[in-house]
């Protein structure tokens, strides 16, 4: 069974720092980086869950996965708290607008994407309408828009994290930014390790894993447009968690 979970943000490094402490001599890693079994497998039961970890010696190994949708979705929160109350949960933030950005060159290079990034913005709200009433009225119901067009609301952390933090005291939490993570990585895993409890170790690089790459930058009309509407989100997100964003 795990002992910690990183759980987002999509787009967020998730992947490469998942890669980073699975290197380290006391981290065994999981079948595979993202088990989804929180959000799209839970039906699968927790024997299959368990199954995806390899065995570890308590007080000396320790085990995880990563499923960056874990953050965003709406009943992962108490599906976790109900089979592991005491799991250390990892959450890397990125600039919502980048990630919103990086998110819909993401769904456009596997060809779930077809509208411009203009039309896909301003389609979201008729995309999800509905959508999270029925996840919390029906457990199986599997929602395609919410999983991948969701470029602006998976950028309102606050939302997500209040969800968690009603359920799992903060001291669970290692809150991290995904541009730190990107400028200093070895600073990153260092404090994620001592968060784990483990010693320090240092890798011989820091390959960033799972980077898309993409032609063009965002447009200068919609960068302004995402700024304006992210800023009074995340200012709320700084006063409730007391750190600040280096985001603008």
């Amino acid at each position: 069974m795990p002992d910690f979970l990183i759980i987002g943000t999509q787009k967020g490094g998730t992947t490469s720092l998942y890669h980073y402490l699975t290197q380290h001599p006391q981290i065994i890693p999981a079948a595979q980086k993202e088990i989804h079994f929180f959000d799209l497998n839970f039906q699968r039961g927790l024997d299959w869950y368990n199954a995806q970890f390899p065995s570890v010696t308590p007080g000396e190994t320790l085990t995880g996965e990563a499923s960056p949708y874990y953050l965003f979705h709406p009943l992962t929160p108490k599906r976790v708290k109900a089979l592991f109350p005491e799991i250390k949960l990892i959450v890397l933030l990125r600039n919502p607008v980048t990630r919103s950005w990086s998110h819909y060159n993401h769904e456009v290079r596997l060809g779930f994407e077809s509208l411009s990034f203009a039309e896909a913005i301003a389609s979201e709200p008729a995309r999800l309408a509905g959508e999270v009433q029925k996840m919390l009225a029906d457990e199986n119901y599997y929602s395609y828009n919410h999983q991948h067009y969701t470029y602006l609301s998976r950028g309102i952390y606050l939302e997500q994290l209040k969800r968690w933090m009603e359920l799992f005291p903060r001291d669970r939490f290692l809150i991290l930014t995904s541009e730190d993570f990107y400028r200093h990585p070895a600073q990153t895993v260092a404090q994620t390790l001592a968060f784990l409890g483990l010693p320090p170790a240092q890798l011989g690089d820091y390959p960033r894993y799972n980077a898309g790459e993409y032609r063009e930058n965002i447009p200068d009309a919609m960068r302004r447009q995402l700024q304006d509407y992210f800023m009074p989100h995340n200012q709320a997100l700084t006063e409730h968690l007391k750190i600040k964003f280096d985001w603008y």
